[in-house]
């Protein structure tokens, strides 16, 4: 029985970059380019009609964003693996490739050799992180904890109240109400809490009140 051969999307705006790893690839007997486009729209249209398992990502497109692309399709496609393709080593763009949901990256001057091993080591199941992004990666996640956890504490005791009645949906003039203050007074509680929280309505306050389980800290 023929071994299912590992079908793969190119997705970079550049036609002489996606012709050269078409050829390439189409060279090895267990891989097969199902298709090769330019666009963040044209990769989503493919990836929904050939479902294929591997998605080569440029993550710079002109008229769009490899990254954004990158998140629709792991949403969309959880079957489908994406790697990114850059020519160069900028962390932040790496790191929100991997937020978004890719499996790694590769370097667009590595051998040919190398991509062939990121494309098969994606499809088994592997992350293609090296131990330095690794590290930044997690670095970066606890900075954000961080300051998630720091904004909340910047709230007073009557800020925290004030949030708590925020999520429960009550108005300004209930809020006041409730706690005995004027309702200008609320209102300037409510612009506080969002400036702190860096929010910038009351249903984005609600839902960071509900996700930090505030109400067992009011």
């Amino acid at each position: 029985m023929e071994k299912k051969k590992i079908k793969i999307l190119v997705v970079d705006d550049h036609e002489i970059v996606r012709l050269g790893l078409t050829h390439f690839m189409e060279q090895y007997p267990d891989l097969e380019v199902v298709d090769s486009v330019g666009s963040m729209g044209e990769a989503l249209v493919r990836t929904e009609q050939h479902r294929p398992d591997v998605v080569i990502m440029d993550i710079s497109l002109k008229k769009s964003s490899g990254i954004d692309a990158c998140r629709e399709i792991c949403n969309c496609f959880p079957g489908t693996k994406v790697i990114m393709l850059t020519s160069y080593g900028d962390e932040e763009m790496l790191m929100e490739s991997i937020f978004a949901g890719a499996k790694g990256y590769v370097l667009k001057d590595v051998g040919s050799d190398e991509i062939i091993r990121a494309v098969r080591a994606v499809h088994r199941g592997e992350s293609l992180l090296d131990s330095v992004v690794t590290h930044k990666l997690l670095d970066q996640m606890r900075r954000n904890g961080q300051k998630s956890h720091d904004a909340l504490e910047q709230l007073t005791t009557q800020e925290k109240k004030v949030l708590v009645l925020i999520a429960e949906g009550k108005t300004n003039r209930e809020i006041a109400e409730t706690i005995y203050l004027s309702e200008k007074t609320v209102r300037n509680y409510v612009s506080s809490i969002l400036a702190k929280l860096n929010l910038v309505n009351r249903t984005e306050a609600a839902a960071y009140a509900a996700k930090k389980n505030i109400f067992k800290q009011a």
